[in-house]
């Protein structure tokens, strides 16, 4: 069986989105052991070392000999690491409702962006299967319990992390011809690695102890593998393939599949309440993604 070039990339945004919609069972684990930038740092470094490991294998698609740097750093800037700190930032200083719509625009600004900067323009039923799926993101945030306050701090982090995420949607597209997707996650993973651990330096205060400890329970290095290999090497890898071969419509509209994942995960797992109104912001969600793909 034959599978055409953009059916492996919806695969692959599939994916990557059902992985990240997991992440927060994960996180809410390792969390338990560490503070964000511990758990960041701890993250990105298992990333990096996995594929720095392929890179000496020698079977890694990688040559950046005679490459400018200056995208890629651009790129490993905008995500992991503009973003997590917007995100992180963001829903602390906000309300979850408020928090959680701000980041489901993130499809629909990527879009617009994309329509003046790489010359992208969807179709009206896709744009009205895109809104689709964001309002059932949005639904999820209404009946979601309103925690938390809302600040300038908050308004203005998650305003960033949107641009983050607008921005190394379109530079990853547009540099995609020029640098292989383990080229662009490779060095995101170094970036990452590189800021956050000078983050968690500081918040440790240079303690070895306090930023090693976690590290010797079982339960965190679970989390941290899943966070490190899976949603960061493979998710991101496959994020830079399908990016590679989608329209910026067709691949940032799986975005809004995390939060199905996440919902029905936290009621299979959690036993967190799932009324008939959350299954119908899901369906909503599932059948926006499908209608922006046909």
């Amino acid at each position: 069986m034959n599978v055409r070039p953009d059916q492996k990339a919806i695969l692959a945004a599939f994916f990557c989105n059902f992985f990240w919609g997991l992440s927060f069972l994960a996180s809410r684990i390792a969390l338990n052991e560490a503070s964000v930038p511990v758990l960041l740092s701890h993250r990105f470094l298992a990333a990096f070392l996995v594929m720095s490991i392929y890179v000496l294998s020698g079977h890694a698609d990688f040559h950046l000999k005679g490459k400018s740097f200056v995208p890629l750093l651009l790129l490993g800037l905008m995500q992991p690491v503009v973003y997590f700190i917007g995100e992180q930032y963001g829903i602390l200083h906000s309300t979850t409702i408020f928090s959680g719509v701000m980041i489901s625009i993130i499809p629909i600004a990527g879009i617009l962006a994309a329509i003046p900067v790489l010359r992208e323009f969807p179709t009206m039923r896709q744009m009205a299967f895109i809104l689709l799926s964001v309002g059932g993101v949005i639904g999820i945030g209404l009946m979601s319990n309103n925690s938390g306050s809302l600040d300038w701090i908050g308004v203005a982090a998650l305003l960033i992390a949107v641009s983050a995420a607008v921005t190394y949607t379109l530079l990853n597209r547009n540099i995609s011809g020029a640098y292989s997707a383990f080229e662009r996650t490779y060095v995101m993973m170094a970036v990452g690695a590189a800021v956050f651990t000078i983050m968690a330096a500081f918040d440790v205060k240079g303690a070895p102890s306090v930023y090693l400890g976690p590290l010797f329970s079982t339960n965190y290095i679970i989390a941290l593998l899943y966070l490190g290999v899976v949603c960061s090497v493979i998710c991101f890898f496959l994020s830079c393939y399908s990016l590679t071969r989608l329209s910026v419509a067709r691949a940032t509209v799986f975005a809004n599949l995390t939060t199905t994942v996440s919902v029905l995960a936290g009621a299979m797992v959690l036993h967190e309440p799932l009324t008939a109104s959350g299954i119908v912001c899901c369906v909503l969600i599932l059948v926006g993604i499908y209608g922006v793909q046909k």
